[in-house]
């Protein structure tokens, strides 16, 4: 049994054919998707995914650039909506910070304090987006009490790795292990109880000029057990127990 931490399967790309996406995934043992959303009308959609799909699960945020999109009072309206259905929801995502292009710091970091304190409050996990902003993004986290952290695509260097792992923070590791050394480094220091598969579909396919899908996580998961010397079963066994452990029993 597998799964997928980390995806958007209401990006346009799957549109047309989200049926057969969703009937790979099955075939090939994939028992949980979760689907981030990113903004108001994606968490609306990645809801009523969820709803048609028994393998989905959705995961609602605010993506960091849409600080730039959304009103303060837009925004505070769509964590009284998250609010509202957090019985639905496995995790708080897409959320985090990301300072890679010219988006208000300020606001991000405002922003990201709110859904920190949101995952508080709810006891939902954060999935975590920390391009170019790895160390604040550390630095924050561990100066809060939250609890449950999936730090997604996560690319800090190994000071940042360690402290992360200090810290209990989870490492989702995407499909792009099959070409990326730094990810390949992330599971060789880090031991399997901390770690967690992603796709990031339909981005990060580990398929040049191919789109991303979340059965494509059976690509990470024959790298992690190459690296860690164990059979690919016996890897898919451990990070299903983590998942089992991380989202299915009681917050801790």
């Amino acid at each position: 049994m597998i799964f997928d931490v980390h995806c958007h399967l209401d990006h346009p790309d799957f549109e047309k054919d989200l049926d057969e996406v969703i009937s790979r995934s099955k075939n090939h043992k994939v028992v949980s998707i979760i689907s981030n959303g990113t903004n108001p009308a994606s968490n609306r959609n990645v809801l009523a995914i969820s709803d048609k799909y028994d393998i989905v699960h959705p995961a609602l945020g605010i993506f960091p650039d849409e600080v730039s999109n959304l009103s303060e009072i837009e925004i505070e309206d769509e964590l009284k909506f998250i609010k509202k259905h957090k019985d639905k929801i496995k995790a708080l995502g897409e959320v985090g910070l990301d300072f890679s292009e010219d988006i208000p710091l300020k606001k991000q970091k405002n922003l990201f304090e709110q859904f920190i304190s949101l995952s508080e409050k709810l006891k939902l996990p954060l999935i975590v987006h920390s391009r170019k902003a790895e160390s604040e993004i550390i630095e924050v986290l561990t100066s809060s009490k939250v609890k449950k952290v999936i730090l997604h695509h996560f690319s800090g260097n190994k000071k940042l790795i360690d402290k992360a792992y200090d810290n209990n923070f989870f490492f989702s590791i995407p499909t792009s292990i099959v070409k990326s050394q730094h990810f390949q480094f992330i599971v060789d220091k880090i031991p399997l109880s901390n770690l967690f598969t992603e796709t990031d579909s339909p981005y990060l396919s580990p398929v040049k000029g191919e789109r991303n899908e979340p059965f494509h996580v059976v690509e990470t998961i024959k790298v992690i057990a190459k690296i860690k010397n164990l059979t690919i079963e016996e890897a898919e066994k451990i990070l299903f127990m983590n998942y089992q452990k991380f989202f299915i029993k009681n917050y801790k």
